[in-house]
């Protein structure tokens, strides 16, 4: 069960971040156990999100909401994996969309990181307690590849390569409008949205960070004069920022297609998509121990491939890239 407390600053207490003056609480066992409660959305500030960045008020008040930790009610469940390799040091998988990565606010059973309790009793730590074997995250409604760490040293390898910037993360993604280049690039840092905290946006203060994204267009569809249609991309991360695709389209005024919350309200009911289209269809980086190299491909579910299939009549031209990337995407 999750455990809520509430506290209301006191004027000696105002002026201070809030990340600090929670590391003072009996309740939380250090600074960077409130550092993660933030960034999970599980603090709230006069019933808003909080950042760890706010500077407390008098009067303010505080609820802190811990979900269950390892040990007390954070229970393996027997949910299906879509698993692709595994050995002793490491798994890859494929994440359905819908199944919510690691337990957060409205989500504390059902998630991936229950399955993977559920699997192994052997998963690195290195990221909390209520984060076992995660080494990076997909959203909840995004599928494809994600790396698993079964041991404290792979996890720390991996997130390393991850900085380093020496994995490899490829995405197939659909947005609104013509994109007349065939490649680009968005470099804009990206942070909390000063108006909705619950959301991310290109910022250009200090607490942006560096978010880089390129894109081929592999195909184009029902491009007209209005700037309307839609443009099938390949994305690439050199980052790996909160929604970083979904913002950075949104950013170049090209919406993923069905995104709930970055992208546009009405969508075509022909198109029969009942999510955003995103899915991390390519994951290559060396083996974290033995150092061979690993190159992993999943075809787009079965959802996406229905809304391309729509879609193909009207094709503009399948660029050079389309013609070497969707049939790596492409089912049988």
């Amino acid at each position: 069960m999750t455990e809520r407390h509430t506290h209301t600053v006191r004027a000696d207490e105002a002026g201070e971040r809030l990340d600090r003056l929670l590391g003072e609480m009996d309740y939380i066992v250090s600074r960077s156990m409130a550092q993660r409660l933030l960034a999970h959305g599980d603090v709230l500030v006069n019933g808003q999100v909080a950042s760890k960045n706010h500077v407390t008020r008098p009067g303010e008040r505080i609820e802190v909401h811990i979900l269950p930790r390892e040990g007390s009610s954070l229970v393996p469940e027997n949910i299906p994996l879509d698993i692709r390799f595994e050995d002793e040091h490491l798994i890859v998988l494929s994440k359905p969309a819908g199944l919510v990565v690691h337990p957060a606010r409205g989500h504390y059973t059902g998630t991936l990181v229950h399955a993977l309790m559920a699997h192994s009793e052997a998963l690195g730590m290195l990221q909390g307690e209520d984060r076992p074997g995660i080494v990076h995250r997909l959203d909840k409604d995004t599928s494809g590849l994600m790396m698993v760490a079964k041991t404290d040293e792979a996890q720390a390898i991996l997130s390393e390569g991850l900085k380093i910037r020496s994995i490899e993360r490829r995405y197939i993604t659909l947005v609104h409008g013509y994109i007349a280049p065939d490649t680009g690039l968005v470099d804009a840092p990206l942070g909390r949205n000063p108006k909705d905290r619950t959301r991310m946006a290109v910022v250009s203060d200090e607490t942006g960070k560096q978010a880089v994204t390129t894109f081929r267009a592999l195909d184009r569809y029902m491009a007209g004069r209005n700037d309307d249609g839609y443009t099938l991309l390949e994305c690439k991360l050199y980052t790996g920022r909160t929604h970083q695709i979904r913002v950075h389209m949104q950013y170049i005024g090209h919406p993923v297609v069905g995104d709930p919350v970055y992208g546009r309200r009405r969508l075509p009911a022909e198109l029969g998509l009942e999510r955003q289209f995103l899915h991390a269809y390519r994951l290559t980086f060396a083996h974290p121990i033995t150092g061979e190299p690993l190159d992993f491909l999943d075809p787009i579910p079965e959802d996406l491939a229905g809304v391309l299939s729509r879609l193909e009549p009207d094709s503009m031209g399948i660029t050079a890239a389309g013609e070497e990337v969707m049939p790596l995407v492409q089912r049988a």
